[in-house]
């Protein structure tokens, strides 16, 4: 009889141990037959069996497959989980999901490092809290045996073996979560079981306008450099509101049979797939402008006959409807190629403005500085409207930090402009 044991003592990677030990096997089977021996059944988180099986058959060497119990079915007969009754999904520690779907019992594989465990315990917490309950399986079906059951935040990467799994049935967290919530919501709650599509449009634009507040209060590079953590959780915040909004919408369609959360993400999926063939088929697209230029030709040849502004809805804010005008025009080549031009267009109009006489002259004239300092700002990569929010927010803190100093009502001028330069130097 050969044992393994010397290939997972001397090679650091578990891949390459479960290579060496299906190319042991089949070097062996060439003498004649030979049986390779597993703990459990060899088709349940036996890596290397899977791996033996496609060497065999790339040289068309037989094999014999006979099952086994597997820990999976130890699991379940200890734990009284039927997997037909609420559904069961098994995991590898070392590759967990990303977003996690945690709403059926679980069973977690593969923690073999502490490493590992140290990972999977960490998201666990996150996701569902330290002291939630979740059962420690630690070679079942061997002497050892043990199944040991305690909030999360009670384990450590001590837990980790060759033969450990974690096993959890919690109630709906994450994504999964949110969505069984809003059900419940809608079902037993007298205010969100009287809403409606139409009722809930105010709030979806309110929600949406707190979350371009809570981004504009991030650094312009995020999220490259540093991480504000105390802006990006106000963001987080706002997304969940916002997230709300989309699943109260989606849940109510549910109910007219109209709408399901699978459905409204292929969709999206279909339509980002469609509208990237740079990405996902043959077209080329090396720059923004190039990219842009293939996402409106894909919309035209989703839409049919369309117009250049087909889609850009008339009650849409002023400064985003301008924002969504210039890009179809820049996605048609009609656009400055840099910023420069541009600077020296907005000079021109602010001239044109000055010799403005009449009070129609000075509204049109004004429209095409606003327009044109738009145009700037998506040229230097500068969001309008968060630029905007910032400058109204300076404005308004250094206003509330000079009432504090002084009565702005009895000052002169010359005192406002003197405390207006104290409160810029106070913020710096």
């Amino acid at each position: 009889m050969t044992s393994g044991d010397d290939l997972y003592e001397s090679i650091e990677s578990f891949e390459v141990v479960y290579d060496e030990l299906a190319a042991r096997v089949l070097a062996m089977a060439e003498s004649g037959p030979v049986i390779f021996a597993v703990p459990g059944s060899p088709s349940v988180g036996e890596f290397a069996v899977a791996r033996l099986r496609r060497l065999a058959l790339d040289r068309a060497t037989p094999v014999e497959v006979i099952g086994a119990e597997s820990f999976v079915d130890l699991i379940c007969s200890e734990l009284s989980i039927d997997p037909l009754e609420r559904g069961l999904q098994i995991l590898d520690g070392r590759e967990l999901p990303d977003p996690f779907p945690l709403h059926v019992p679980t069973i977690i594989g593969q923690i073999d490092l502490p490493v590992v465990a140290a990972h999977v315990l960490a998201v666990l917490s996150e996701l569902l809290g330290a002291d939630t309950s979740i059962t420690v399986a630690t070679d079942l079906g061997g002497p050892q045996a043990r199944l040991e059951t305690k909030p999360i935040g009670e384990f450590d990467s001590s837990i980790a073996s060759l033969r450990t799994s974690l096993v959890l049935q919690p109630q709906p967290a994450g994504w999964l979560g949110a969505i069984d919530i809003m059900r419940t919501l809608r079902r037993d709650c007298p205010w969100d079981a009287g809403q409606t599509h139409q009722s809930l449009v105010a709030n979806l634009t309110e929600e949406a306008a707190e979350l371009a507040e809570a981004l504009s209060g991030l650094p312009l590079a995020a999220p490259a450099g540093e991480p504000d953590y105390g802006a990006y959780a106000d963001v987080e915040e706002e997304l969940g509101d916002v997230l709300l909004q989309v699943l109260f919408h989606i849940t109510m369609g549910e109910e007219a049979g109209t709408l399901r959360p699978d459905g409204v993400g292929q969709v999206l999926i279909d339509k980002l797939v469609r509208r990237h063939p740079h990405v996902f088929g043959n077209e080329q697209a090396d720059s923004p402008d190039e990219v842009l230029g293939v996402w409106e030709r894909a919309k035209a040849l989703e839409k049919g006959d369309r117009t250049l502004f087909e889609g850009v809805a008339n009650n849409l804010d002023p400064l985003n409807k301008a924002e969504k005008v210039q890009d179809r025009a820049r996605g048609v080549g009609f656009d400055w190629a840099a910023a420069e031009p541009v600077y020296e267009k907005l000079l021109e109009e602010i001239t044109e403005l000055q010799n403005a006489r009449t009070p129609d002259e000075r509204l049109h004239e004004l429209g095409d500085v606003l327009f044109t300092v738009i145009n700037l700002a998506r040229h230097l990569g500068v969001g309008s409207e968060v630029a905007l929010r910032r400058a109204v927010h300076r404005f308004q803190s250094r206003l509330e930090w000079m009432e504090k100093q002084v009565d702005l009502a009895a000052a002169s001028p010359e005192e406002l402009e003197s405390w207006w330069g104290a409160a810029k130097d106070e913020e710096e």
